[in-house]
């Protein structure tokens, strides 16, 4: 009931969005579309868009989502540069001859189309490293160094390069052990096998060793395939896992689409919890549940700091962490906006990322 009034909702949106494109086209091209024209532009945008939601809703063609995605995007994008030329209307109608005003308009506004696709690439292609320190309230021999990378989303869009940059990142850091906190495949293994990925991924190395687990994208029918390819790129992954490594003791759980999955309290009552512990979870929607609990160190990812702006404003009002770092209690939670990229590789207002946290024990 709450999907069918999702996509109701979002299915209404699409509409007034594609008005706007609409809309956006026919000022652009003024004068150069007649009335017949413009009624078939406007019935072809609506065919079209609505063709390619109903395309995604039956799975007719693998290739619709992203085609749905990047058409959605499109509008979004559109729909800010016409804010844009608005503003900048204002701005200089008192300074610029009208028809010079029109002119400046029709090259600003796909001007900031193209720019916000370039910077959504630029985003999501082009990683950047981010640093923590934090010191736990527990003993630790010596200082120790986590790298993290989550949703790396490997598919036909992301793949070898992108693993050999982020084996790059990890050895430049020095880690001495790497998390994988889920969504490491794409829905499935066919173009991991397909590109042969594999060496690229087993170039993920580090002293205490490399631990992953799966994610929502993990566990939509492929899981078995998906284990094994990690697991023979060298990687331990952590399915109810528990592990000890360099003092520490590391879990792993798998999302909660596994309803079979053993709850947190469970789990550590088979652990070491008087060293630190170090979770990796998927999604960070039981943060507060584990803040109660003698959890250490959290890592999750999943909602990708909303990917494209406005999504990070609605997935900061469901979470209590939705993106960064947080200290509550004695637990230190890590949200982060992840590797790779959802769908198509564009990110507005969030950017692909690695985070090292530099970690202490108590004096």
């Amino acid at each position: 009931m709450k999907f069918l009034s999702f996509l109701t909702l979002f299915v209404l949106l699409m509409q007034p969005f594609t008005y706007g494109f609409y809309k956006a086209l026919c000022w652009q091209f003024e004068g150069r579309l007649k009335k017949r024209g413009r009624r078939l532009l406007c019935l072809a945008l609506f065919a079209f868009g609505n063709g390619l939601i109903l395309l995604s809703l039956l799975r007719l063609w693998h290739g619709s989502f992203r085609l749905t995605a990047l058409w959605m995007v499109l509008l979004l994008y559109t729909g800010f540069a016409a804010l844009f030329a608005w503003l900048l209307k204002l701005l200089l109608r008192q300074r610029v001859a009208d028809e010079k005003l029109r002119r400046i308009l029709r090259i600003a506004a796909p001007a900031v189309v193209a720019s916000l696709f370039c910077l959504s690439l630029y985003n999501a292609y082009l990683p950047t490293v981010r640093h923590y320190r934090v010191v736990l309230d527990k003993p630790l021999a010596k200082p120790l160094r986590i790298g993290v990378a989550s949703d790396l989303h490997l598919g036909i869009l992301f793949g070898a390069r992108q693993l050999d940059k982020l084996a790059g990142i990890m050895q430049q850091e020095k880690a001495d052990i790497i998390l994988l906190p889920g969504d490491i495949m794409d829905d499935d293994t066919a173009a991991y096998e397909a590109e042969h990925m594999q060496p690229h991924l087993s170039k993920l190395r580090a002293p205490l060793g490399v631990y992953a687990t799966l994610g929502n994208h993990d566990l939509f029918g492929a899981q078995r395939q998906i284990t094994r390819a990690i697991e023979a790129a060298g990687i331990t992954v952590l399915n109810d896992g528990i592990i000890e490594t360099g003092g520490l003791t590391v879990i792993g759980r798998p999302d909660d689409l596994d309803k079979g999955r053993l709850k947190t309290a469970e789990l550590l009552e088979q652990a070491d919890t008087s060293k630190p512990v170090v979770l990796l979870d998927h999604r960070p929607s039981e943060i507060e549940l584990h803040s109660t609990l003698p959890i250490d160190i959290q890592v999750s990812g999943h909602v990708h700091n909303g990917q494209i702006f406005p999504a990070n404003l609605i997935v900061r009002t469901i979470n209590r962490l939705h993106y960064g770092y947080e200290k509550i209690g004695n637990g230190h939670f890590f949200v982060t906006s992840g590797y790779g990229f959802w769908g198509i590789p564009l990110r507005l207002c969030s950017q692909s990322e690695v985070l090292i946290i530099d970690v202490e024990g108590r004096r």
